[in-house]
């Protein structure tokens, strides 16, 4: 059905062209699952927006065979390709929300697709979408075509995505990372409905990851990027049964395992270099551990914390209350990482917000070192604010983009008048960019020169500047490919022995989380439904909620 010979991409900068694609082969047979797999940079997505023709034209130079049901697509006009685009050829983007347009409602968009490539009535467009969001398993369909796109779950954006995408029975679809920021339980879901579309619609797939977890639960055949090369090309029990390529081994190492807990989780360079890391912690020293974090008096104590919202549907309508947490309480011990997971819309965001107070509970106290914080005002929340910290999930969002890397970090040294002069600062901050796996001369440097996983460690550093106690990490590795999120994970146990820190880990990733907590904390509808021992939570769990996140986590 598709096939592409010798595809070659670059990309023009400064003068000079860059080569990001060198001269790939593959094959996309009829009624199959492809996936394509590989790092942030590996060519993955570029090689399939190649396809369509959706890369700028003035900065990207593409050469080779592109072959469709016998049509060589590299000689197609912009007009030719408007024809085939969401019509014979879809694609679903990895952020429904930037994909979406914001002013149009969800039914529109999609009616939009079968009127510009079909000859239907606008009446039977919208009868056909609604039919469409069914499908999709979209809930209350009728509504939801009235909806505008920041009015739903990410979960749903994505489905009306779907539904955008296979609206005129394309003959290939194109997801690109199309579960990468959902709830494990919703990805589960995605991953399902695509399968169950392809089956009954015959049509092929292109699915894009960095997840091979992931991937086996969908693929037929696997084609494994790396450096803008295919490394290794097969059938998916094969990848998984015998890789043959370092590369591949190290992605299927990569991701924290569900069964043993490796002390230092392995890296691509580790394996590329012939030297994974294989020491594991064993449930005896584990124990050891959590007697002593276990025998100290609690660092903090959340105690019966309630955080209430009030909004209104119109201008004199009443008032409606929602309690998005819900009488929560818990302790944490100094050097322990306490995992708190849960759906989106469960509250545990809002609850480290509470605990920062960045967004004060409604009732209920929260004790830092035996003194209530929800009482504290001026200097005394201002010294909070050094104690306890934040590493937030995006960090380019979080850094300001005109200070230099040296600065953003310097700053809060500042703030809190830490050590006594402004080069005894800037050589500190020297120290945390190694400390970090960052270097010296990175500090005159700005945000958007650096790769997503730098600009975390950058995130990093700037959180632990000012020497806290108690750092809650807010999903702060989700957005990271594996081997970088394997990098970031060791980095942050790295620091935690070295500083003494205490974590609360939120995240929607279960195997990530069984990884790096002492002690889980399960939170639904703003509720706890489950407390205790992470690794007897996930080996025995007690509530039913608990075991279909568990149930939910890809098996790598």
């Amino acid at each position: 059905m598709l096939t592409v010979k010798n595809l070659k991409i670059q990309f023009e900068r400064q003068g000079k062209y860059h080569t990001v694609v060198h001269g790939i082969d593959f094959e996309l047979n009829k009624n199959e699952i492809l996936a394509i797999v590989g790092e942030s940079g590996s060519g993955k997505s570029i090689s399939t927006l190649a396809i369509l023709s959706l890369l700028p034209k003035k900065k990207a130079v593409i050469s080779g065979d592109i072959d469709f049901n016998d049509q060589e697509l590299s000689t197609f006009s912009e007009k030719e390709f408007r024809k085939i685009r969401g019509n014979k050829i879809s694609m679903i983007f990895q952020e429904p929300m930037s994909s979406l347009n914001p002013s149009m409602k969800c039914g529109a968009q999609v009616t939009e697709i079968l009127l510009q490539h079909t000859d239907v009535s606008r009446a039977r467009a919208k009868e056909e979408t609604i039919t469409l969001f069914n499908k999709v398993k979209l809930p209350r369909p009728e509504e939801i075509f009235n909806t505008y796109p920041h009015e739903i779950s990410g979960g749903q954006k994505q489905r009306v995505m779907i539904a955008m995408a296979i609206a005129c029975k394309p003959d290939i679809l194109i997801a690109d990372e199309p579960t990468t920021a959902l709830d494990v339980t919703v990805q589960k879901e995605i991953i399902l409905l695509l399968k169950e579309l392809q089956q009954e619609t015959g049509m092929s797939v292109i699915f894009i990851s960095h997840d091979l977890a992931l991937v086996r639960e969908i693929a037929d055949r696997v084609m494994v990027m790396y450096q803008g090369e295919i490394v290794e090309s097969a059938f998916a029990k094969a990848i998984f049964q015998t890789p043959k390529h370092q590369y591949t081994k190290a992605l299927l190492s990569a991701r924290p395992s569900l069964d043993s807990r490796l002390k230092v989780l392995p890296t691509i360079s580790d394996f590329l270099n012939g030297t994974p890391k294989t020491e594991v912690i064993t449930t005896d020293q584990r124990s050891r551990k959590h007697k002593d974090i276990y025998a100290q008096k609690p660092l903090l104590e959340v105690v019966n914390v309630e955080k209430t919202y009030f909004s209104s549907s119109g201008l004199f309508a009443k008032n409606k209350a929602v309690r998005a947490v819900d009488d929560v309480s818990f302790k944490l011990y100094e050097g322990e990482t306490l995992g708190l997971v849960g759906e989106s819309g469960c509250g545990k965001s809002t609850l480290g917000k509470a605990i920062l107070q960045l967004d004060p509970a409604t009732k209920g106290s929260i004790l830092y070192k035996g003194i209530d914080i929800t009482k504290l005002k001026g200097k005394a929340l201002r010294n909070l604010r050094r104690e306890i910290q934040i590493i937030f999930q995006d960090p380019f969002a979080s850094l300001n983009p005109r200070l230099t890397v040296g600065q953003a970090i310097i700053e809060p040294m500042d703030v809190h008048k830490l050590y006594g002069s402004k080069p005894e600062r800037k050589e500190k901050v020297m120290e945390l960019l190694e400390r970090v796996g960052l270097e010296r001369e990175h500090y005159n440097r700005y945000p958007h020169e650096f790769s997503g996983g730098q600009r975390q460690r950058i995130g990093i550093a700037r959180t632990i500047a000012v020497q806290p106690k108690l750092i809650i990490c807010d999903e702060s590795v989700s957005a990271l490919d594996i081997s970088v999120q394997a990098q970031v994970l060791n980095l942050l146990n790295e620091l935690k022995e070295g500083y003494n820190f205490t974590y609360i880990f939120i995240s929607h990733d279960l195997a990530v989380v069984k990884y790096m907590a002492d002690q889980l904390v399960v939170m639904q509808s703003g509720k706890i439904e489950e407390l205790g021992e992470a690794d007897a939570i996930y080996a025995n769990p007690q509530s039913g909620y608990t075991e279909k996140l568990i149930g939910a986590i890809p098996r790598g």
